[in-house]
């Protein structure tokens, strides 16, 4: 009996959670990490093409550990540039799973870039993609004997659905300020008589704007301070704001901290492993309920950055 009050109360938590994100509208679609600065592709398509060669970014993030139905999301992410620089491709890719959602989101981004003086460019870009949805009512375990109530066996159908979005990115050696709104269709999924359909439209009031800043300091030849902060925001919601600090020492060794208004606290600790590639970890402490029912949120992100043109990267890039 006990056993059968637990799963039920497991189940039961478990579509809470998902009704809880899907009332949450457009929200959905921005996933949320610590280590933005390694996500600046899927906000942000201007952001294609501004390394000195192609670059890759994988970020796997486990929020709320321990928790049922907790978010699961990982992104891969691949950019360079083209002509001279003058211009971006890139492509994004990003998995979430919170509850029995499973969402799936495919972008390819084009950016073209001005080169303003000789230390500093202004970027502007577009992106396009689509969007698949469908709910795993299936994976759900309603019964005592381990079975699936007839009610929830079958999943939900897989929905589609497009989306676009802008934005600009201006960077210099040591400084960068970006401005985008990623995704500018309001595309939510209707279900009915056991159907499922992408219903689309454009609401500007339902836009969530970024907004990121980043700068290197020197403060001695072997240590240096990033500062970078991003901003979201939406209408006749609060603002959610990020901000963290890290020491570079050595050109070898990441370690900072980082802070999310009202939410989280977090450590980073990164390894400079060679001028191309980077290893980093974050952990988040919750500063809200959730963290008495979790283990904190892990993140781990690896960046690296090709040859290109015959040429090696001789300094690591900041961002």
């Amino acid at each position: 009996m006990k056993s059968l009050i637990n799963r039920n109360k497991l189940a039961a938590l478990t579509i809470t959670i998902l009704m809880l994100f899907a009332n949450a509208g457009k929200a959905q679609y921005d996933a949320m990490f610590t280590q933005f600065m390694f996500n600046e592709m899927f906000i942000n398509p201007a952001y294609a093409g501004s390394k000195e060669a192609m670059s890759a970014t994988l970020l796997h993030r486990q929020q709320w550990l321990n928790f049922p139905g907790r978010p699961v999301t990982t992104s891969f992410s691949l950019h360079g540039p083209l002509m001279d620089n003058t211009m971006g491709l890139g492509l994004s890719v990003l998995n979430e799973r919170i509850g029995v959602l499973n969402r799936n989101l495919i972008y390819g981004s084009y950016a073209y870039r001005l080169k303003l003086d000789a230390k500093s460019n202004l970027a502007f870009g577009l992106m396009a993609g689509v969007h698949n949805q469908i709910n795993k009512f299936s994976s759900l375990k309603t019964n005592d004997d381990g079975t699936i109530d007839p009610q929830l066996g079958q999943n939900s159908p897989s929905v589609l659905a497009p989306n676009f979005g802008a934005g600009v990115f201006y960077t210099t050696k040591t400084f960068y300020a970006g401005l985008s709104v990623p995704r500018m269709i309001d595309d939510q999924v209707r279900f009915e008589n056991g159907d499922a359909e992408s219903v689309l439209g454009f609401s500007p009031s339902k836009y969530h704007y970024f907004i990121t800043l980043g700068n290197v300091f020197t403060l001695s030849p072997d240590l240096k301070l990033k500062t970078q902060g991003m901003v979201k925001a939406v209408a006749n919601s609060p603002l959610q704001v990020d901000v963290n600090a890290n020491f570079l020492i050595k050109e070898f060794l990441w370690a900072g901290l980082a802070y999310r208004y009202n939410a989280s606290a977090s450590a980073i600790l990164g390894v400079q492993i060679n001028p191309q590639f980077l290893v980093s970890y974050s952990y988040d402490y919750g500063l809200n309920s959730i963290q008495k029912y979790s283990l904190g949120s892990h993140e781990i992100a690896l960046n690296y950055l090709f040859s290109y043109k015959g040429k090696k990267v001789v300094t690591p890039r900041y961002f």
